[in-house]
């Protein structure tokens, strides 16, 4: 595990993976054409240096649909539940594109290190503040965003509201996706890592709202 998050974290924004090439062209009929995808703000997401995009999280089809939606700008490396590694096949298709294995319901500091590495050389780090799928509820941040943004100050920050995709397998209805790309609120000096983490979510859900899905 600690190979694959040095692995990840040497992975920066100037040369995408095959993998992730791949991945977001496979993902393509899904998300532009079944989701009808709509992606508003793209411009807000630079091309290059060390940036943060927080995300809402309500499906799992959240992290292929941000970064299907910032492709052209962006490789986005996300912070992801370890145990999808567990998975041999997915854990190569992951590895391939650079995301970043988290252990839930803890404090993980190599994930952390791996992903402030990956800020560091000009990466883009993606992380979702509530910590995993809201499944209908209201979930309490969670410091990780923050302390991201403490230890990279330089950092920007360009906040991801994802909607429609707890829609996308309910066959035969059509979700209508979208990604709304926008820069937050400035942080003031005296702002925590908690308090950065709980505004940068209540900024997201005033754009997309708790979703439930099936």
């Amino acid at each position: 595990m600690e190979r694959n998050r040095s692995a990840a974290a040497t992975n920066t924004a100037g040369r995408i993976p095959p993998v992730y090439r791949a991945v977001m062209t496979a993902a393509g009929p899904i998300v532009r054409w079944w989701g009808r995808l709509e992606v508003v703000g793209l411009h807000h997401l630079p091309m290059h240096g060390a940036t943060i995009v927080p995300a809402n999280h309500d499906s799992a089809w959240d992290p292929v649909v941000i970064a299907f939606a910032a492709r052209r700008h962006r490789q986005i490396q996300a912070l992801a539940k370890a145990s999808l590694w567990k998975n041999p096949l997915l854990r190569r298709v992951l590895d391939g594109m650079g995301q970043i294995p988290v252990r839930r319901g803890q404090t993980d500091t190599d994930a952390l290190d791996a992903a402030v590495q990956c800020l560091s050389a000009g990466g883009c780090v993606g992380i979702f503040p509530e910590g995993s799928r809201s499944q209908g509820r209201q979930l309490r941040a969670r410091s990780g965003v923050g302390r991201l943004a403490q230890a990279v100050p330089q950092s920007r920050i360009v906040c991801a509201a994802v909607s429609g995709t707890v829609d996308i397998t309910r066959f035969p209805r059509r979700p209508r996706l979208k990604v709304t790309f926008f820069e937050p609120t400035p942080s003031s000096p005296s702002e925590s890592a908690s308090d950065l983490a709980t505004r940068l979510t209540a900024e997201l859900r005033a754009v997309a709202p708790v979703a439930a899905g099936r």
